[in-house]
């Protein structure tokens, strides 16, 4: 039997700040809700101390809309809960049309609990030219609807220069 250990795979070019995308400069933004206090700038934007923060309960969407189309090779997400145990879900998606149709890229649950996982980072990656709009549903606690959503950070990493 002929046997290779190939090691970890590697990504060709490493996900640093250097290769984000200027959300800033590249994307509107469209969010169902939030609080003044925790805008959704404190997410897409280096600088905040705090991520956004929903303005109300329940499901909550947030919407990247980009002016020109980009090459998205990876999408991180920060999500940070101390107090309360709950069950988050979220859905990521993305559109290649302005928003006509979706491909969901994942969807997925996780536990929070105060006396142990107080932090989810997830980094998806998802290597999609043309992206025009990146969607993010999250479900703030599946069995609580009064359960208010957050999101420490989003960001977005190139494929190549556009």
């Amino acid at each position: 039997m002929e046997k290779r250990i190939i090691g970890s795979i590697e990504t060709s070019t490493p996900l640093t700040a250097e290769n984000w995308r200027d959300l800033d400069a590249l994307a509107s933004v469209e969010v169902s809700s939030e609080n003044p206090d925790r805008p959704i700038e404190a997410a897409l934007l280096p600088g905040f101390k705090q991520g956004w923060q929903a303005g109300g309960p329940g499901e909550q969407t947030i919407r990247l809309l980009f002016g020109q189309a980009q090459n998205i090779r990876c999408v991180q997400l920060d999500f940070l809960e101390s107090a309360f145990s709950r069950t988050q879900e979220y859905v990521l998606r993305m559109s290649q049309d302005q928003g006509a149709t979706f491909r969901d890229i994942v969807r997925q649950q996780w536990n929070f609990s105060p006396d142990g996982a107080t932090a989810e980072s997830e980094m998806h990656l998802v290597d999609m030219v043309g992206v025009t709009t990146i969607e993010l549903i999250i479900k703030p606690d599946i069995g609580n609807p009064s359960a208010v959503a957050t999101l420490e950070k989003i960001r977005v990493y190139e494929l190549f220069s556009s």
